[in-house]
């Protein structure tokens, strides 16, 4: 199962008040369009674990996600990655920011990586 990222960054008015809202930009790995306005959000999963347990299956899963953010300047993407953040945390385990950076390709757009664990119930 997937988490529900997109709609909790699509139902996020801050989120969408930065990656639009016709339509949001929020994408999966492989799905963003060439020549993408920016700011835009891409999420993927890094893994997913059952919670194993020995008397029967596991409840729940712990999906660790990466949300990228992405934005053309320094106070877009902070803005962004402050936005996502508090979008997910309600609901998920900020782990880490295993991505801050400026790209060395054009459009040299500033990224920062959010990690979150997500328990998804089965």
């Amino acid at each position: 199962m997937l988490p529900p990222i997109f709609g909790l960054l699509n139902a996020a008015a801050p989120v969408k008040a930065l990656v639009g809202t016709n339509p949001v930009r929020v994408y999966r790995p492989g799905s963003v369009p060439a020549g993408l306005t920016q700011p835009y959000v891409v999420w993927s999963i890094i893994s997913d674990v059952p919670e194993n347990n020995l008397s029967d299956l596991p409840p729940i899963d712990r999906v660790t996600l990466q949300v990228d953010c992405y934005a053309p300047s320094e106070a877009a993407i902070v803005a962004l990655a402050t936005a996502v953040r508090n979008a997910i945390e309600p609901v998920a385990h900020m782990t880490g920011i295993p991505v801050d950076l400026r790209e060395t390709e054009e459009p040299r757009l500033f990224r920062i990586a959010l990690q979150f664990d997500y328990w998804l119930k089965r």
